[in-house]
């Protein structure tokens, strides 16, 4: 190098992403430095070329990741020659960040969603909140980013309908449908309206003035109590307990559950969700909270919007005890020693807490329930949970008559989302898992047979976790 005084060759690191779109929503990716970013002051961050995290772990950890810079004071010549060295400061390599992901399992989590157009799905912990597994289908290569995304590249991405950058477990909301109906028998028993052996006779209907709510099955259910509506999925049963409970009940138990607001996890976007309230109706539309309006919500539907992640929060609360749980990806102590940590009581009657997981395994494990067809055959496995099947598009009372149009008729945007959250084992659960499918039809034959999977998959890989 003497032609070349003061230019020395220095071996630098760049990211690589050996899992690429499996991990993708996880893991998130790095970037070039904004202005406004090399305007914070830290000189690191003003060294051509550098990259800092832009989603995911890159960049809520980013600073944990990235370290300390080193300094070097060294006097020079005329010529640029160096003298002498004044100074120097070593750089602290930036800190391991252990996750909670079982690789195998996310492995197994993309395969299984890999085939439909859009869905996402979440495994997490039910005690310590530790998160297993979390993918949104479709992904994207997060390699892309490391040198700088071409334009046709980002186009394509963002161009996508299916939206392979949104992460949809943390920042998809959804309407959710049946699924909800959770919160709705918690807000009855919690508030002793809802007793368990009374009937609703179910005609396929309930009628409220001079509109019609209708139920999924169209000849009606007959007369059933608490468990035959939660595992038949009967919506005049829900219509008429959440017109006695009422939408401030309604509202209550869902925040109480998890739902309406952040989780908490440890990631750098994640959206709250709605559920609606009397305030928020004349803040938001300028007009009074109306009966039929809290029968829409009482099936989920309506104005409620959740995430995957919280309806995974809201089963984990309710088979766990009634604690409060918050995801995480970031390996904690617990997590390493094994240990559960003491979450807030929400104080839940336990003995409401049994009868919802009598009925949420009567969805899944009785002949009579709408799950019932994906539930686990695997020896020493089970699984219990709620199936949804929220509508995107209102049917009109035309439509009613002449015959609703099948999902595979309609084009895709205008498909039913299919939902299901579960949990397992059900006599002694351990994990929580949530999936959607958008657009996909029907949450007891699209989503719950993907929850089932993931659930046999858990307990087979960690038969001793219940």
């Amino acid at each position: 190098m003497p032609e070349l005084p003061g230019a020395d060759i220095e071996v630098g690191e760049v990211r690589t992403y050996p899992y690429t779109i499996m991990t993708s929503h996880v893991i998130g990716y790095v970037g070039p430095v904004t202005q406004a970013e090399r305007d914070s002051g830290k000189a690191l961050l003003a060294m051509p070329g550098f990259r800092i995290g832009k989603n995911g772990v890159e960049k809520e950890y980013d600073e944990t990741l990235r370290g300390e810079p080193g300094e070097l004071q060294l006097e020079m010549n005329a010529r640029g020659r160096v003298v002498r060295e004044l100074a120097r400061h070593e750089p602290v390599i930036g800190k391991d960040v252990k996750l909670t992901l079982d690789i195998g399992l996310q492995q197994i989590v993309e395969r299984r969603l890999e085939k439909e157009k859009s869905a996402a799905a979440v495994v997490m912990d039910i005690y310590t909140g530790a998160i297993y597994a979390l993918v949104s289908h479709p992904g994207f290569d997060p390699n892309l980013f490391t040198y700088g995304i071409s334009q046709l590249d980002w186009d394509a991405l963002n161009n996508d309908q299916h939206v392979p950058l949104l992460n949809k477990v943390t920042d998809g909301v959804y309407a959710p449908g049946s699924t909800f109906k959770i919160v709705t028998a918690m807000a009855g028993l919690d508030s002793g309206l809802l007793r368990p052996q009374e009937t609703v006779y179910c005609p396929g209907h309930m009628d409220l003035g001079n509109h019609r709510f209708h139920c999924w099955k169209r000849g009606g259910h007959g007369a059933v109590n608490f468990v035959q509506a939660m595992a038949g999925s009967c919506d005049t049963f829900f219509y008429d307990l959440g017109k006695r409970v009422g939408i401030d009940r309604l509202q209550m138990m869902a925040k109480r559950l998890g739902l309406g607001k952040k989780t908490g996890i440890d990631f750098p976007h994640e959206r709250s969700g709605l559920i609606p309230s009397r305030s928020w109706k004349m803040a938001t539309r300028d007009s009074a909270w109306q009966q039929g309006e809290t029968l829409i919500t009482a099936i989920g539907q309506g104005y409620v919007l959740t995430s995957p992640l919280q309806l995974a929060v809201m089963m984990s609360r309710i088979v766990n005890g009634g604690f409060e749980v918050t995801p995480h990806v970031r390996m904690g102590e617990h997590d390493m020693a094994g240990t559960i940590p003491q979450g807030r009581s929400l104080d839940f009657d336990p003995a409401h807490l049994v009868l919802l997981r009598e009925a949420l395994s009567a969805v899944v494990n009785e002949s009579i329930g709408t799950a019932h067809s994906a539930r686990i055959m695997e020896p020493g496995c089970s699984m219990a949970g709620k199936t949804g099947t929220a509508q995107v598009r209102r049917i009109t009372t035309a439509e009613r008559s002449d015959g609703i149009m099948a999902n595979e008729d309609l084009p895709w945007k205008e498909r039913d989302h299919a939902l299901f959250v579960g949990y397992g084992p059900v006599g002694a659960p351990r994990y929580a898992c949530a999936a959607i499918v958008e657009h996909g039809g029907s949450g007891a034959h699209v989503a719950a047979p993907i929850v089932r999977d993931i659930l046999t998959a858990c307990q087979k890989r960690n038969p001793a976790a219940g």
